[in-house]
């Protein structure tokens, strides 16, 4: 297996888990390392919640050996408030500290962070640079390929922040204005790492083996990252190891599926602090994506929305292996 380098961290250069806030947090990380994930970031952190000492921020930075290499993300827009949260989170030990520029979301971008840094490089590279600054571990950033389809500048800002002194960078082959919708633009991806001389993560539209090794084979990229393609499919990544090792990967069936998902469920609810009939609400829409894409999906899917407990998510994934079975012999 190859490796890329990230400062002074090795990464085998395989398959990453993309950062993804309300999604991506301890649970779901540590069930895609089980299957093979090369490397994690956490869910988006605020700098400026971090200074505050908001205590939910700093439990988002906690850094499990399990996870390990992890790297936590922050966002913020003010280079002050973002020196000051690194020499916080440096406190956590994380392998990498990763700079959050392409979060297109609203309250995001409405307060200058996120993907509305990419409209302001000279502020980008200020808060990069003062990350790099006191940072005890290797500063990446995450962007985008532009704020929209009339001001693609990626390659400009990809340019910025490696002058600011980052040690990698990744980059969503979307726009801001795109959100998720649409294809990504790997060919920015391929200019990004033409003009760079720093590592360049890919991400965008991979979902399988094939297109992560298109991913690699025309983008050029270092390392490929996935979000939406891991949704409750934690295999994407042995599938990526396997076929690297030039082996054939069999996808788990019904029965083996939904064992992974009861584990991946009580992982949620042992993790959380909160009752189970609370905390089941953050294992219902994990569920949902599990059974997707298998027969009679949907109605399954709505019946997860509706889980109070462990045991009812037991019961329902019984239903659903008796039902794939009974599909299968008829």
């Amino acid at each position: 297996m190859q490796y890329i380098k990230i400062g002074n961290v090795n990464i085998e250069k395989s398959l990453a888990l993309a950062p993804m806030a309300g999604v991506a947090d301890r649970a779901y990380r540590i069930m895609c390392k089980k299957f093979g994930c090369s490397y994690v970031v956490s869910e988006m952190v605020s700098a400026k919640g971090l200074c505050y000492n908001d205590a939910k921020t700093k439990e988002l930075c906690t850094v499990t050996d399990i996870e390990r290499p992890m790297a936590i993300q922050l966002f913020g827009s003010e280079p002050e408030f973002m020196s000051r949260a690194v020499e916080i989170v440096n406190d956590f030990k994380p392998d990498i500290i990763d700079i959050n520029m392409g979060c297109p979301v609203p309250k995001v971008v409405n307060i200058g962070c996120g993907s509305a840094l990419m409209k302001d490089i000279k502020t980008a590279f200020a808060v990069a640079e003062s990350a790099v600054r006191v940072s005890k571990s290797p500063v990446t950033v995450k962007f985008r390929s532009g704020w929209d389809n009339d001001s693609i500048n990626a390659v400009e800002f990809a340019k910025a922040v490696e002058s600011a002194g980052v040690s990698a960078i990744a980059v969503h082959g979307r726009t801001r204005e795109q959100f998720y919708s649409g294809n990504a633009d790997w060919n920015i991806i391929s200019e990004v790492k033409q003009n760079v001389s720093i590592p360049v993560i890919g991400n965008g539209d991979v979902v399988d083996f094939k297109s992560c090794m298109d991913m690699y084979d025309s983008t050029g990229c270092d390392l490929v990252m996935t979000g939406r393609g891991s949704y409750g499919n934690p295999f994407i990544f042995d599938e990526i190891r396997y076929g690297l090792n030039n082996k054939e990967y069999t996808y788990p069936d019904a029965e083996k599926k939904m064992k992974i998902m009861l584990e991946h469920i009580r992982l949620i609810l042992d993790l959380s602090e909160k009752p189970e009939n609370i905390a089941i609400r953050e294992a219902r829409k994990i569920s949902a994506w599990y059974m997707n894409g298998c027969y009679g999906s949907a109605k399954f899917r709505a019946k997860c929305y509706t889980l109070d407990s462990f045991e009812q998510a037991e019961k329902l994934a019984e239903e659903f292996v008796e039902v794939q079975k009974s599909h299968i012999s008829f």
